[in-house]
């Protein structure tokens, strides 16, 4: 921990901090810190001594910088890691008994710890010109969005692929018997398609041509098998994805079943949305190629493992 001057300590509004638990990565210790002059909430001692405390004004708890940081960094490369996980993880290494409230400590630390580091790049980029509309989109992938001075145009200037995956469940409330609450928090980031901007698609289907009312156009998430009838084999019929209300195989309990995503073929992810109560419905596709047309013009080539069957959309 940082030295602490005596002439920095005197004269100060901020109560000094006594005797107050530090929580480290592999240790703890309970010890008093004195503010500097300039310090007038204890979370700036804390801030200064590495730590982030559990409490805005009065913490007795205090998490270490890296800690959170260890952990965030854990979170984003495996999102099932939760903040449970990580406190009884804690808990094993200081060899203390684990306590539910623990997890409302890390989480009040860990929420204002992201706060700030939002802020800061929200500063830094601002400060570096790159708070523009759709900057990281522009910059995401310098092989494919970069162009060269005389560079010769080519067929498909962009190129990205685009899935679902319903590894990323989130249960409904009501699942539990409860009351379903509203998230009115919304995402920071430019990767998220939000669902407003999706739900504009939502129509956009257009009924199959051999469409009738007895034989609905088939698009459905059913893979059916691989025997064929006669010589004619037709993918679109026999792979079929994002179906009607009446052949939806998702089940009713999650609020999201999953997320949908575009990336470009170096691997770096451009956009997200989240698939909301069903299946790779068409409008999921839709809405993020339509944001990138909106972007990067309409001279781009799109891979899908069902592109026959949305070619029709």
């Amino acid at each position: 921990m940082p030295n602490t001057p005596e002439a920095d300590v005197h004269q100060t509004d901020c109560p000094p901090l006594a005797e107050i638990e530090l929580v480290d990565l592999f240790g703890r210790q309970r010890t008093a810190l004195r503010p500097r002059a300039s310090h007038i909430y204890p979370n700036e001692t804390l801030i200064y001594h590495g730590y982030l405390g559990c409490s805005p004004l009065h913490p007795t708890v205090a998490i270490s910088l890296r800690t959170l940081a260890a952990y965030r960094q854990s979170h984003r490369t495996c999102p099932r890691f939760s903040i449970q996980a990580q406190c009884k993880t804690l808990c094993h290494l200081h060899d203390v008994p684990y306590r539910p409230y623990l997890n409302m400590q890390f989480s009040t630390a860990y929420d204002a710890y992201l706060e700030i580091l939002h802020r800061v790049n929200k500063r830094l980029n601002e400060a570096l010109g790159r708070n523009i509309p759709n900057w990281r989109l522009l910059n995401a992938c310098p092989c494919c969005f970069y162009k060269l001075e005389g560079e010769r145009p080519l067929a498909f200037e962009w190129l990205v692929t685009v899935d679902g995956n319903n590894s990323l469940k989130r249960w409904a409330s009501s699942t539990y018997g409860m009351d379903s609450r509203e998230d009115s928090r919304q995402p920071r980031s430019d990767y998220w398609i939000d669902q407003t901007a999706v739900n504009k698609f939502q129509n956009e289907v257009r009924a199959s041509a051999t469409g009738t009312a007895s034989r609905p156009r088939l698009d459905d998430w059913e893979d059916v098998g691989h025997e064929t009838q006669g010589s004619e084999f037709n993918c679109t019929d026999r792979w079929r994805n994002a179906g009607p209300e009446q052949r939806k195989k998702m089940f009713t309990v999650f609020e999201e079943s999953g997320i949908f995503i575009a990336a470009c073929r170096h691997r770096f992810v451009l956009l997200a949305c989240d698939m909301v109560r069903s299946g790779e419905l068409a409008k999921y596709p839709l809405a993020l190629l339509n944001h990138l047309m909106s972007v990067f013009g309409d001279k781009g080539g799109c891979a899908y493992d069902i592109g026959c069957a949305f070619a029709k959309t």
